[in-house]
């Protein structure tokens, strides 16, 4: 057998990592979702949270930040606004229409009150890590994250 190819495994790369460790990340969170009965998927309070901290976003903006189609984004923000979490103004971008999203009070307490409740759940998977080393970690996925969106092509 070639000694090249026995060497280099993909789950010896750091992308193995990242990739099981998100897909695990992702199945702890439904698992939450699930056991604490939002009135929420987890898909919603992705796009919640992102709305709540970039007021007025478009839905095509939306749907870069959470990786998502333009098509799965509109039914995640027909959903939130038929609960009252969010609302969509028309507005003018590029002098074409465009529906901004804007977080309601009802939404900004839901945000609240689920962060709350998975606070500590979240925390108790990193209580083996330093908060420094938690924020340098962050910090580095960051800059991979950022990196990976200059050169993937996302077709959203």
């Amino acid at each position: 057998m070639n000694s090249e190819i026995t060497d280099i495994h993909y789950t010896d790369t750091i992308h193995y990592e990242l990739e099981q460790t998100a897909r695990l990340m992702r199945m702890l969170a439904h698992q939450l979702f699930d056991k604490l009965s939002f009135n929420l998927s987890l898909d919603e309070c992705i796009a919640l949270d992102i709305v709540a901290t970039n007021d007025n976003i478009c839905q095509r903006d939306l749907a870069k930040k959470i990786l998502k189609d333009r098509a799965n984004t509109g039914r995640i923000l027909n959903s939130l606004e038929k609960k009252g979490y969010i609302k969509r103004l028309l507005d003018l971008k590029n002098n074409r229409p465009v529906k901004k999203i804007q977080l309601s009070k009802t939404g900004k307490q839901v945000l609240i009150d689920t962060a709350a409740k998975i606070k500590s759940h979240i925390e108790n998977v990193t209580t083996t890590i330093s908060p420094d080393e938690i924020h340098r970690i962050r910090d580095i996925l960051r800059v991979f994250r950022l990196n990976l969106e200059q050169v993937v092509e996302m077709n959203i």
